[in-house]
Formats: structure tokens, C-alpha cells, sequence
């Protein structure tokens, strides 16, 4: 991996890096709060010996003790030295855990042995490291006695700096270990990212999308939808920001429906998506609001009789819609219902056998009967790859819009909806990514906002409420005239 593709996986798989890191630094301060403190105490001895008073014997009797005081390290520890001292400061521990907790070192070019003791106790560690430091300076001049005789002895150590209470401990290194496990948590969340960026295959981008479709022979990516955390509360986006980076990729879409089928228009157009929860209806709602705002007539149908959610998205009744209607409780025109500058039939009671209905030729009727009055037909429709529903109501439709959602839905699921799709002979129109990010998708890598000042849009508002009451109403609208007269019925 380069450098550009570990920046990716930083800003796709942060959230992994971070808690990785978190718990790393967490271990860390753990561990040093769990771990028993240890003190270290050190006592310096110095080695001499006899020689005689010419710079040559001097010389030799320093080179001498140099070359013994690197092998009296080794000696520190052994049970010569470490019984008796178990002994005499009645420690509860043997002569060879006492050697394990100490360490000598002899510095080279130096006649210098320093002696460090590690213990849990501050006060005993210094008092075991003298009382080392004394039994080894005997046990040194007994080996080097001649004849036993220890006032002979030509090498004598003595102790120059004794121990003294160390005021802190030498472990837990609390920094230290905070700094160690903060680094092995980036590590291991920069590892983790990396593999699961490797074996994703969800639709991170609208590159990712397209190539994918392109793969498989599919359709264009017609838009991507940047995401919005307000979109559950504010279902119709135009209403609430008219120049958002949201409003403009769902304008966008609808400026690319036009060409999708060169020499034949869409009119019905079938939303769907190839699992649920990837944001089909709310691209039905958004594609139809964003289809009127041009003043043509648009008519949206919630088909999703399994989950229909187009009516409390809308605020709008559910009980009487599509299917009061196609079992003759009504005609079609009395159940429209209004949202101001668009039309919606909602799904009406769910039936027991969805797949059957929307199958069926009285579905295809009514399609057909409203589409003599509007200029648009948005069919939210279940996803693909649950239900067979969207499959069977191809005889009534013009294509489908593929949803999918960014992040979430895998390229696997995306070629098995095409793949049932395309058994049914309606093409598919273009796919549409659903909550891009809104920095980093192929579509947005120069996104900027524009957005008029407010007072040039209050004139434009103003100019345009004055021409549109001076001209005729538009003729043919009967549509409307019935959805008026829904609502009246309604409220009485």
C-alpha cells in the first residue's frame, strides 16, 4: 500500500484506530496500576590491591584488578554470598531468590562494582544491597587469600556509596508503559484497518459504484446523495435547503433520468434498492419533490407493501391509498393525497400477498390510468433481494433506479440485483449512491457551496410570485382537482 491508500484507510477506518489506540493506552495505565511497585538500591564498591611503589608494578596491579573485578560480577550472586545474608536479615525468601533480585556490573577500564538489589520494600532493598555489598567484599578477600590467610588477601573491595532508600520506584515506568501501549494500540488499529479495508467490498464511493456496474456491463451511476444527519427529521430535503450539496445531487439525478433512455423518456420509474435500509424511499420522496420543482405533475406511490414508510415520512394517511384502490373500495383519484407540489398514493392496507398484487393486471392499470394525468410516476417498490414484488411489476413500469447506500450495501449485493434485474426485461436506468460522504466521494472531491445572498433571493421569490398569479392556472389538472378533493374529504 502507498502512502495515498494508507491515508484512506486513516480517514475510512479511524474510528477502529482510535478505540485500538484507546485500549492500548488503557492496558497501559492498567498494568502499571496492577503491577506491584519495585525499588532498586545500589551500593559501589572500589577495588585495591597491594603492589609495590614503582609505576610499573602500579601499572600492572591496575590491569590486574581491572581483569578480576570483571569476573567478581559473576560471583554477586551465588549462595556464598546471598546465604548468609538471608541469615542474618532473616528474610523470607531462599538464597537463590535473593540471588535473582541481584545484578552486578563492572565498568569497563574502571576498579569499580556496583551492586543493585530489587525488592518491593524501598527501605529493605537498600538494607539487603549493603548487607550484599559487606559479605561479598568478604567473600572476595577469601578467595583471594593466600593460604586462607584473608590479612594476605592482595585485592580488598571497599564500599565507597552505600545504599541509600530510593523515594521512588524504578517500576511500573507508568509513562513508559502509557507510550508503549498507545503505540502497539495504533499499530494493531492501523493493522486491523488495513485488513478490513482489504476484504471490504461495500460501496465506500461513487468511483467504487461505478466500477462495479461497469464490471458487471451495468448501468451509469446517475448521482450520489450526500449524507445528512437531518434527513430522517426533514424527509424532503428541498424544503429545507434549497442550494444544499444533498438538493443539488438528487437535481442531478433528475437532469440524468432524462437521458438514460435515449429516444424514450422514462415516465413510471420504480425505486428500489437491493436490501432494505439503504434509502430508497427517502430517494423516491427527494427524486419526486425535486421532479415537481421543475412544475411538472408528479404522482409518487408507495409500492413497498411489505414496510411502507412514504406516509409517516410525509405526515399523510396510509389506510386508504393503492390497495383501497385495487380492490374497487375506491377509485384512485379520490385516495391521492397532497403534499403542496406533488401528488402521493400511499400503499393503503398491506395485504397478505403482496407479490400477487403488484403482479397483476389491475396494478397495471392503475399505473397506467395515472400516468395519462401526470408527468412523473416515482414507484417506491420493496427491495430486490428479499421479495420477489419489485421483479413482478415490470409489465407495469418504464425502469428501475438502483439504490444503494454507501458503506453498507456489498458489491455481491449489487450484481445479484442486477442479475434479477435483468431476467425481467425493463432496463435498469442508472444507479444512484445513497449517504456519500460528503469530503472524499469521487463526485465531491471540489465540492463548494453556492448559495445566493438572501436578499437576491427574496426579489427572485417576489418577481416570480408576481408573474406566476398573473398568468393563466394550467389546464388538464384534474389531477390536483381530485387530490383537493381527497383532502377536503379528509378534514371533514
Amino acid at each position: 500500500m502507498d502512502l495515498h491508500q494508507y491515508l484512506r484507510v486513516l480517514s475510512r477506518r479511524w474510528g477502529v484506530i482510535v478505540l485500538m489506540a484507546l485500549l492500548g493506552t488503557a492496558a497501559g495505565v492498567l498494568g502499571s496500576i496492577v503491577v506491584t511497585p519495585e525499588y532498586r538500591a545500589t551500593t559501589t564498591l572500589f577495588a585495591t590491591i597491594r603492589g609495590g611503589d614503582d609505576t610499573s608494578q602500579l601499572n600492572q596491579g591496575n590491569a590486574f584488578t581491572q581483569a578480576r573485578v570483571q569476573s567478581y560480577a559473576d560471583i554477586v550472586a551465588s549462595p556464598e554470598v546471598t546465604a548468609p545474608v538471608v541469615k542474618s536479615l532473616k528474610l523470607n525468601m531462599t538464597p537463590s531468590e535473593l540471588g535473582s533480585r541481584i545484578s552486578a556490573e563492572a565498568p569497563i577500564n574502571t576498579v569499580l562494582v556496583r551492586l543493585t538489589v530489587t525488592d518491593t520494600h524501598a527501605a529493605r532493598a537498600a538494607r539487603i544491597s549493603n548487607a550484599v555489598a559487606d559479605r561479598f567484599a568478604w567473600v572476595i578477600r577469601e578467595l583471594e587469600s593466600p593460604d586462607g590467610d584473608m590479612a594476605e588477601s592482595p585485592v580488598r573491595l571497599t564500599v565507597i556509596e552505600p545504599a541509600a532508600v530510593p523515594n521512588a520506584p524504578s517500576s511500573p515506568q507508568t509513562t513508559l508503559n502509557v507510550a508503549l501501549g498507545l503505540a502497539v494500540g495504533l499499530v494493531l488499529g492501523l493493522a486491523i484497518g488495513v485488513a478490513l479495508e482489504t476484504v471490504d467490498t461495500s460501496m465506500r464511493d461513487s468511483k467504487a459504484l461505478a466500477e462495479c456496474l461497469a464490471a458487471a456491463g451495468g448501468p451509469p451511476v446517475l448521482s450520489s446523495i450526500v449524507h445528512d444527519s437531518r434527513a430522517s427529521r426533514r424527509p424532503v430535503s428541498l424544503r429545507d435547503d434549497t442550494h444544499s450539496p444533498r438538493v443539488e445531487g438528487f437535481r442531478k439525478l433528475r437532469v440524468n433520468l432524462q437521458f438514460a433512455e435515449v429516444g424514450k423518456r422514462p415516465k413510471i420509474i420504480a425505486v428500489t434498492s437491493p436490501l432494505p435500509r439503504e434509502g430508497k424511499s427517502s430517494v423516491s420522496v427527494n427524486l419526486a419533490a425535486t421532479l415537481a420543482e421543475e412544475g411538472a405533475r408528479v404522482c409518487l406511490i408507495d409500492c413497498d407493501l411489505r414496510r411502507p414508510s412514504v406516509h409517516s415520512a410525509l405526515g399523510l394517511v396510509r389506510d386508504a391509498g393503492l390497495t383501497t384502490a385495487l380492490v374497487g373500495k375506491a377509485q384512485v383519484r379520490e385516495v391521492l393525497q397532497s403534499t403542496g407540489s406533488f401528488s402521493v398514493l400511499t400503499s393503503g392496507t398491506i395485504p397478505p400477498n403482496p407479490t400477487r398484487i403488484l403482479g397483476s393486471a389491475q396494478f397495471a392499470a392503475v399505473l397506467q390510468d395515472l400516468a395519462q394525468d401526470f408527468d412523473h410516476i416515482v414507484v417506491d417498490t420493496p427491495p430486490v433481494l428479499p421479495f420477489a414484488d419489485t421483479p413482478a411489476m415490470a409489465q407495469a413500469v418504464d425502469g428501475y433506479l438502483l439504490v444503494a447506500r454507501a458503506g453498507r450495501t456489498s458489491k455481491g449485493q449489487i450484481l445479484d440485483a442486477l442479475h434479477i434485474l435483468d431476467r425481467v426485461n425493463v432496463p435498469v436506468l442508472g444507479a444512484v449512491l445513497n449517504a456519500a460522504p460528503a469530503r472524499g466521494d469521487g463526485e465531491h472531491n471540489y465540492a463548494y457551496r453556492y448559495q445566493p445572498k438572501p436578499e437576491t433571493t427574496g426579489r427572485l421569490s417576489a418577481l416570480l410570485s408576481t408573474r406566476l398569479t398573473s398568468a393563466a392556472p394550467r389546464s388538464g389538472s384534474s389531477a390536483n382537482g381530485h387530490t383537493m378533493e381527497a383532502s377536503a374529504k379528509r378534514r371533514s
